[in-house]
Order: structure tokens, then sequence, then C-alpha cells
């Protein structure tokens, strides 16, 4: 759970404004031009390029149709793939979410944000329930134990943010959601036995939603190319919007934006849901789990 963001207030960056300046960098870097050029054909600073290219400002159609004519990109689909990414990134920036009027969520913010765009999401917990199917005593747990919340009435309001989180499974367009989680997971028992136990049944009731797909790998897989850490994976309807991978860390959090990077990430996936237990048989393992405690 990332803590408080202490640039709360300074300019935003956000994954699809990174990914657009990411590509006008490249296409300047390609042609051996300087910031200053595109600060030239823009009539603006070079600090202002600059922060394009790190995604904190948003971009304008003229800005974006100039500096693919700057770039000698000519092609209609390139150039029209690029406005819709840096309209899609304006419309994002300007969108305040129920997020916003809650509890300071810290670093967690471009998370929900994305969260609540997105059409479909992919995740492998390896220590964890997943945070879109975990009661809200499993999340008390968490913050009890956490460095991040010092007072215990700021507790609540974290809950109640978890809770709201959820209701992406529900409504008029739900999320499809995939949960790969590690066996461990299961087994720790966070909060202690009537808690976990809890947890479980809930976890096999949300596994019986049809847009809800819930897989265990077990013990018994033994070695396997996700060992590394959990990750996710949000998928988006919007064009240009590709899927963008999420890790994240004690103290930070990682977004993988590039198509290769995701690629990686989306070959992993399909491994280690590979080598899970069905639906069905991880349903009955999540049972019997339960049953234990």
């Amino acid at each position: 759970m990332p803590g408080r963001n202490p640039d709360r207030g300074v300019s935003v960056s956000t994954v699809l404004g990174r990914r657009l300046g990411g590509e006008l960098l490249r296409m300047r870097e390609a042609l051996g031009l300087r910031q200053a050029h595109a600060a030239e054909a823009l009539t603006a600073s070079v600090a202002k390029v600059a922060k394009m290219e790190r995604g904190l400002v948003p971009m304008r159609d003229p800005d974006v149709r100039a500096l693919c004519h700057l770039y000698g990109e000519d092609d209609d689909d390139v150039v029209d793939g690029l406005l819709a990414l840096a309209r899609l990134d304006r419309e994002r920036r300007r969108a305040r979410g129920w997020w916003h009027h809650g509890p300071d969520v810290g670093g967690l913010g471009e998370y929900i944000a994305m969260e609540d765009a997105a059409t479909q999401i992919r995740t492998w917990q390896t220590a964890l329930v997943p945070g879109l199917l975990q009661t809200a005593d499993y999340v008390r747990a968490m913050c009890v134990v956490s460095e991040t919340w010092k007072d215990p009435g700021e507790i609540e309001p974290v809950v109640t943010v978890r809770m709201k989180r959820q209701a992406r499974l529900a409504g008029e367009r739900p999320l499809r959601f995939h949960a790969v989680i590690a066996e461990g997971a299961l087994r720790q028992q966070v909060g202690g036995r009537d808690v976990m136990r809890a947890q479980l049944a809930h976890l096999v009731q949300m596994a019986e939603l049809p847009n809800v797909h819930v897989q265990v790998l077990p013990y018994s897989a033994g070695a396997h190319p996700c060992m590394s850490g959990a990750f996710s994976i949000l998928s988006f309807a919007e064009p240009g919007a590709v899927d963008v991978g999420y890790t994240e860390g004690i103290a930070s959090a990682v977004w993988v934006e590039s198509a290769a990077g995701t690629a990686i990430y989306d070959r992993s996936f399909d491994r280690i849901a590979r080598m899970c237990l069905a639906p069905r048989a991880s349903v009955d393992l999540i049972h019997g789990v339960g049953k234990g405690m």
C-alpha cells in the first residue's frame, strides 16, 4: 500500500501522457534533433518541451501536429493515433473521479484512475488476495501492520476507498477481472483465522461472478516464470490506450508502458495461468483451505 504522496499539488505525469511524450521523444532523437528545435517549432520554451516529453503536461492537438511535421511523420494513421492519445490524456486529467473526494490515497491515485477506466485487469498475486476481492476486515488487518497509517482513525477511510473500488466488478460496465493467486496467499492468516476464513468464503463467492475469473497456483506447481513478484496488466477500450503493466513495491510503483514491455507481461501471465488449477478446482482448493481454518 503506497503512502502519502509528497509531490501532491505539482505537475502530474500520467501513464498516457508519458506514452505520448515517449513516442515524440523517440521520433526527435531518431533525427538527432535537440529539444531546442522542438521548442522553436512550438514557439515555446525548452522547459515546456521537456515537460511534454516526460508526460508532465497535457498536449494540444496543434502541438502534436507541429511536432509530427517537424519530425517528418506524415503517416496519417500514426498521427491520428498520437492525436487520439493526446485527447484521451487530456480527458483523464480533467476527470475528477470519486477518489479525489475521499482520503489521500497517495501514490495509488494514478492506479485507481486507470483501474476506473480499464475494461480488463489481469493480476498475479504472490502474497495477497487481490485488492478488488478483499473483505473490509482483511484490508483493516493490512492497514494495522502498515507504517503508513499511524492514527487508527485514518484506517476506516482507506477501507471505504478499497470497498468503493470494488464497485467496478458490478454495474453497467463490469470490469473483466482475471486473478491468479499463489496458494501461499490463501494460507497466510491475515487478521487471524476468523478474518481469513471469511476472506476465503468471499473469494469463493466472487469467483462465481461471470466477469471474475479466479485461478490458484498450487504449491505443487513448483518453479514458475513469475517468481520475481506480483504484477497487474490493465487493458483499455480507447484508441491508443494499449495495455500497461503495473508493479507495486514497498516504497514505489513501476508502470510498464511500452509495447515490448507489456508483451513480456502478457506472455508471463499466460504462462503462469496455464500452470494453475482450473477455475472450479481453484474454488475447491480455496474452499478446502477455508474449512481447514
